[in-house]
């Protein structure tokens, strides 16, 4: 049986960066696992690359049919957004591993259904004044830059990813991305390799 690797950290903590990073050395083998937003799409983005994006109606039904795996919704300041993984016939994990982007929610999600042994936890820690330039600079490149948006969940993360959650969940190791990315890369794919093998 193959495995799951869930990326998860705070935003702008270089979670897609690292994400595509991972994807493209060919000796970790991973396959995408694509989640769904009932958000807008940003600039830049493509329909089944970061996500699929769809509606309210079509996560309800798929709810109701029982293929939601997690779902987070979020009070944003433009409405409610949900985000989601479904059992849509991505995984198969006598086929390959797979790579997803998550939050600590959905990696204990993905614990209780594919079971905690089949999922492996990549935390990515990035001290708050980076993170808040980082969001920064990335919502100023968007066509019409959400500011609030911005803000509300940089401090809804501090509360998503406090200690005592990360403690819960038995996050140990933490991937520090606090400027040299590449050494953080090169250190989650070890690890990476490691638990493989294991």
């Amino acid at each position: 049986m193959y495995k799951i690797a869930c990326i998860m950290g705070k935003s702008s903590s270089g979670k897609d960066h690292i994400y595509q990073a991972l994807l493209e050395r060919s000796e970790l083998g991973f396959k995408k696992l694509i989640m769904y937003t009932t958000r807008p799409m940003r600039s830049g983005e493509t329909e089944g690359v970061e996500y699929h994006f769809t509606d309210d109606a079509t996560a309800d039904r798929m709810e109701q049919e029982g293929k939601i795996i997690e779902l987070r919704e979020y009070n944003t300041v433009y409405g409610v957004w949900k985000y989601f993984t479904a059992d849509d016939g991505q995984v198969d994990l006598d086929k390959g591993r797979y790579l997803v982007i998550g939050t600590l929610a959905a990696y204990e999600k993905f614990c209780e259904y594919y079971g905690k042994d089949v999922v492996m936890p990549i935390y990515i820690e990035v001290e708050d004044g980076i993170r808040l330039e980082r969001a920064m600079n990335r919502e100023k490149k968007q066509e019409e830059p959400k500011y609030r948006e911005m803000c509300r969940r940089f401090l809804a993360d501090c509360e998503d990813f406090s200690e005592e959650k990360l403690e819960r969940a038995g996050i140990t190791k933490r991937y520090f991305n606090n400027g040299f990315i590449e050494d953080c890369i090169d250190e989650i794919a070890q690890d990476v390799l490691t638990w493989m093998q294991e």
